[in-house]
């Protein structure tokens, strides 16, 4: 075995928490309070809502459609599970309070020692990393999944930008293809208002991964580079509003599903495309993003592929409420279980893991 292969092989291997095993009273919703960025009021320094996604909890609670008792628990995700992916210099950068007030677009964070970056800043973003990475195997199990926040997707293995600093999306697929048997094709269903850049960077030359990728074209980030990777690529105009809309979601995305059958679909859920966002440049309503969500969750129930999906990004006060009305609607269409009783038994594929040592157009970018 060479050098390289053993350095492999010891990160198959290494223990981690993200992989305990959940009790079947829960939800495959992830979430933990630590997901809130809070801290002197820097966070309203970036369009981005730091906030949503607690509020996201909060009105899902509000509709009784879950409680503290069966919501899942996202874990932080360490630094040996960020190696699977991540560059060590990478990560050694993140150090350095002026690399994550670059990458946060949050300029005051460079006068901040780092310590009170990484515990405010940079713990609630690997929190929710754990979380996308949780909520992979979760979706695995239960034919469904979602984390409340991450879909970082403009980070990869060695760079962040766009307030994404860990490439949480990379990190739970490579987790899938790592762990879990019978994952061995995956398809990226991007619907974020930007480009994906960061997992197409990392898939670039992976063909297990099938991206979609639908953005608008005059956006943040424009990598050329990156764009190599997209299988299917749709470039959307300013302005773009629910009708067009919708019917590109659900022609390219027949279109992706028919091309290849995936084990598995990552599902970006971007809200930034909402009229009014002060980043996304799109046109579509709160019953668009709705429908949108429906789509995707409606194709691949009909086909029988499990989803995880994230909530990415979404820069207005009003994005927590279309995203929770949007997971409501998934349980009324029944394309999601309303409670962990009616998921029992629905486990699709066998997981095999190593013990874990706990339980079994703007300047601004953007998410």
């Amino acid at each position: 075995m060479s050098h390289k292969e053993d350095n492999e092989e010891k990160r198959r291997c290494h223990r981690t928490d993200l992989y305990a095993s959940i009790p079947r009273t829960c939800l495959p919703i992830v979430y933990h309070p630590d997901y809130n960025i809070t801290f002197m009021g820097l966070e309203k320094l970036h369009p981005f809502d730091a906030g949503k996604w607690g509020k996201v909890i909060r009105f899902l609670k509000e509709e009784q459609f879950i409680n503290d008792g069966n919501l899942v628990e996202a874990r932080e995700a360490a630094e040996e599970d960020l190696l699977i992916v991540h560059t060590k210099r990478y990560l050694n950068r993140l150090k350095w309070s002026l690399v994550v007030a670059t990458i946060t677009e949050i300029p005051p964070l460079l006068f901040l020692p780092n310590f009170l970056v990484q515990r405010k800043v940079l713990r609630p973003l690997r929190t929710q990393t754990g979380g996308t990475i949780m909520a992979g195997k979760l979706a695995v199990e239960r034919g469904w999944a979602i984390n409340v926040g991450g879909g970082f997707h403009h980070c990869s293995s060695d760079r962040g930008g766009g307030f994404c600093a860990y490439a949480d999306i990379t990190l739970a697929i490579k987790f899938l293809f790592e762990r879990v048997e019978g994952i061995s094709r995956v398809t990226i269903i991007d619907l974020d208002a930007h480009q994906g850049n960061g997992h197409e960077r990392d898939f670039l030359d992976d063909r297990r991964v099938f991206i979609m990728d639908m953005y608008n074209r005059y956006i943040y980030p424009g990598d050329e580079y990156a764009k190599r990777a997209i299988k299917r690529k749709v470039e959307l105009d300013w302005g773009t509003e629910d009708s067009e809309y919708l019917q590109k979601v659900e022609l390219h995305m027949e279109g992706t599903l028919n091309e290849v059958l995936p084990d598995i679909i990552v599902y970006n859920a971007g809200t930034d495309i909402l009229d009014g966002d002060p980043l996304g440049g799109l046109s579509i309503s709160p019953q668009g993003i709705i429908k949108r969500d429906e789509l995707v969750f409606r194709a691949a129930k009909r086909r029988g592929i499990p989803v995880l999906m994230m909530t990415s990004g979404g820069y207005q006060k009003k994005t927590a409420r279309i995203i929770a009305d949007s997971i409501l609607n998934l349980h009324r269409q029944g394309l999601i279980e309303g409670n962990a009783a009616e998921g029992e038994g629905s486990t699709l594929l066998t997981t095999h893991m190593t013990p874990t040592s706990g339980s079994a157009g703007s300047t601004s970018t953007a998410v």
